[in-house]
């Protein structure tokens, strides 16, 4: 009887082949010359996707990479977008999918092998099913993508106001932030599995309950998150939601938030200005498992039935002077 041959560990070649196609053939000055684009702009781009600078006779680029620059000339030449905007679309671009990738390796691994020391087998079990699962993730991918980018127009559309002298667009929206109470003890007492899982689940279930209500969550900060939503309403709905989610687990983190509806300035993905500082001190001084708003969101809701706010003392707020906070809670009864 034959004896079983051994599997070999998947090689950078085979990784390299299945995502991106045929092996390298070109240098950076031949994509680019083959792209029809400068070698500067193209350089360029590939520092903006977050890729190494190589050497000059490095053979390190694909005929796919010269169809993507060559989509890169096409839009130039169409004349509505210049070099510059091209470069911040793809370092956007560049951000995003890293952290995605990275994201989704880690989940794929994690599920197959665990926290065991993968053989070279588990390894090239991993990537044959990456394989077979890729096709479809892609698709889903860029599906997302295209409902992400509707659900943001939309947003923009509907709440944008451009300054005429600087171009700027400003959106007034509401500002929250939720803060893990006593995350720094906790991160102490845990070990780091169990340190992840806290900080994954507390991510999934925010994220959940802000999509639920139609809201964005920005970012994740660790032990905190960043949430915007079009109106105070929304944003109470949010804050109260997630006050319940945390407090209803036995020995669970409790969360406390923080929340300010006003101006902000989108940028990268982001939200800057007054109103986020604003929600970020409010934030410090929430108790646990309580809301507190600013005076804005606070009048947004005037007339929104199922929420109560109180007001309480005026406080100093470091950078803002004295602002006036209220407390948010579900009627009592």
């Amino acid at each position: 009887m034959d004896e079983e041959r051994p599997v070999s560990r998947p090689t950078a070649e085979q990784v390299e082949r299945l995502f991106v196609g045929p092996p390298a053939r070109y240098t950076r000055a031949q994509v680019a010359e083959k792209a029809g684009v400068s070698q500067a702009l193209a350089e360029r781009i590939w520092r903006a996707l977050g890729f190494a600078t190589l050497g000059d006779d490095a053979v390190a680029f694909t005929d796919a990479d010269v169809a993507a620059l060559g989509r890169v000339r096409t839009m130039l030449d169409g004349g509505g977008l210049d070099e510059a905007t091209i470069i911040r679309m793809t370092r956007a671009l560049g951000q995003t999918t890293a952290r995605l990738a990275q994201w989704q390796t880690e989940i794929m691994i994690g599920a197959m092998l665990g926290s065991d020391t993968p053989s070279d087998a588990d390894l090239a079990r991993v990537l044959a099913l990456t394989e077979h699962l890729l096709p479809d993730f892609e698709q889903v991918l860029v599906h997302v993508w295209r409902k992400q980018l509707a659900a943001a127009g939309t947003r923009l559309l509907t709440m944008a106001d451009v300054n005429d002298e600087t171009g700027a667009v400003r959106v007034s929206i509401a500002v929250g932030f939720a803060d893990l109470v006593s995350f720094t003890r906790r991160a102490r007492e845990l070990d780091e599995v169990a340190l992840a899982e806290l900080v994954e689940g507390f991510e999934a279930k925010a994220s959940d309950v802000v999509a639920a209500h139609g809201a964005r969550l920005v970012k994740t900060l660790g032990d905190e998150v960043l949430f915007t939503a079009p109106t105070a309403r929304q944003a109470a709905a949010i804050a109260l939601d997630l006050t319940e989610v945390f407090d209803g687990e036995r020995d669970g983190p409790e969360v406390r938030i923080g929340m300010a509806f006003g101006p902000v300035l989108p940028v990268l993905g982001d939200v800057f200005g007054t109103t986020v500082n604003l929600a970020a001190r409010l934030t410090a001084m929430a108790r646990p498992g309580t809301v507190v708003v600013d005076e804005g969101l606070a009048e947004g809701l005037g007339d929104v039935s199922g929420v109560e706010v109180q007001r309480i003392r005026r406080r100093p707020a470091r950078g803002l002077g004295l602002v006036q906070p209220f407390v948010l809670r579900k009627p009592s009864g």
